[in-house]
């Protein structure tokens, strides 16, 4: 179990999954850390998550891999970036040829290999959302990145 991050109230995390157990235990434990998490197994059902008035996402969470659907996370992230460009895209894959497309599509960090540690998960969500405002403060939003 983790300890809960006093950063992460406030803060909401869109987990885009398909494999159901993985998206389950990465969930939990984020929200152990005292995140908000929503859950995904598709791109398509993260789009329109994403795009619901009134609800703040800080962060995507997604795989690469994601066989149902009209696209992958490379997409996802794409998607994210031309529409909402203030949320950071952390992608994760255990294919090895992801990681070109990954260095190619963000601009900080590489892709998050499978199997991950979902301490790991949580430094990197915590370091990214150290760099945008807090839920109500003042100041514009980054550019949209991946680590």
């Amino acid at each position: 179990m983790s300890t809960p991050s006093p950063d992460a109230e406030d803060r909401t995390i869109l987990v885009v999954e398909d494999e159901v157990l993985i998206r389950l235990v990465i969930a939990d434990y984020l929200r152990d850390c005292g995140y908000r998490v929503l859950e995904a197994s598709q791109a398509d059902e993260a789009m329109a998550i994403l795009d619901t008035p009134d609800l703040r996402i800080d962060m995507v969470f997604s795989d690469v891999e994601m066989p149902k659907g009209s696209m992958d996370g490379f997409g996802l992230a794409q998607w994210v970036r031309a529409h909402h460009p203030g949320i950071p895209v952390i992608l994760t894959s255990g294919a090895a040829r992801s990681a070109e497309i990954a260095a190619d599509l963000c601009e900080t960090g590489p892709l998050m290999d499978k199997p991950y540690e979902p301490g790991h998960v949580a430094d990197r969500i915590r370091r990214l959302l150290a760099q945008r405002p807090a839920p109500g403060a003042a100041g514009s939003e980054p550019a949209a990145r991946c680590a």
